[in-house]
Formats: C-alpha cells, sequence, structure tokens
C-alpha cells in the first residue's frame, strides 16, 4: 500500500464522518462539495462533527482517494470507516431516509 493510500486509510478509520471535498465545510470550493455540507447539515449533523480533507490542498490526495474508493468524483463521504458515495448518492439516500440513518448510528432496515 502507498504511503498516500495509508494517509487516507487513517483518516477514513479515526474520523466518523469524513467527507474528501474541494474546500472546507466553511467555504467549499464547488457546488457538489456544498450540497454534501448541506445534506449532512440537514441530516442533523454539526458542522463541527465533520471532518473534511480538502482535496485541493494535495494532489496526492486528490487522485489517490479515486483511487482507494475505485470511485471518479469529489466529494467522498466516509461513515464509520464505511463509504457512502458523491452527492448525488447522498441526496438519493437522503431522501429515502436512509442517510439520516447511517450518520446517526442506526441500522436502515
Amino acid at each position: 500500500m502507498s504511503d498516500v493510500q495509508q494517509r487516507i486509510e487513517q483518516l477514513v478509520k479515526t474520523n466518523d464522518i469524513l467527507l474528501f471535498m474541494k474546500g472546507s465545510a466553511s467555504f467549499p470550493m464547488c457546488g457538489f462539495s456544498g450540497r454534501a455540507i448541506q445534506i449532512l447539515k440537514a441530516c442533523g449533523v454539526d458542522a463541527k462533527d465533520i471532518a473534511t480533507v480538502n482535496v485541493l490542498d494535495d494532489q496526492e490526495i486528490r487522485q489517490g482517494i479515486k483511487d482507494f474508493s475505485h470511485w471518479p468524483t469529489i466529494p467522498q463521504l466516509y461513515v464509520r470507516g464505511e463509504f457512502v458515495g458523491g452527492s448525488d448518492i447522498m441526496m438519493e439516500m437522503y431522501e429515502s431516509g436512509e442517510l439520516q440513518q447511517v450518520v446517526s448510528g442506526q441500522q436502515a432496515g
């Protein structure tokens, strides 16, 4: 495993709610990243509980996260070590009520 993959794995393992995004929670740098933050807030997640990684600050992470998740786009949401998806999947899950259960730690079903 490469150094960048190890860094990503450590971030994913040590943060309950982790969003790889462009910009930060308080200043998203793209519409999809901004939408991802808004969806999490709509789920009742406090902004201080969202760990974010600005992929614009680190080219290795920007490419490495795509390889890590086998997902081609940013943002990418991880909850308790599990890859959830990008902003479109987050929106679908939010609309169905599934994302609220995932972020709150309840099992969907």
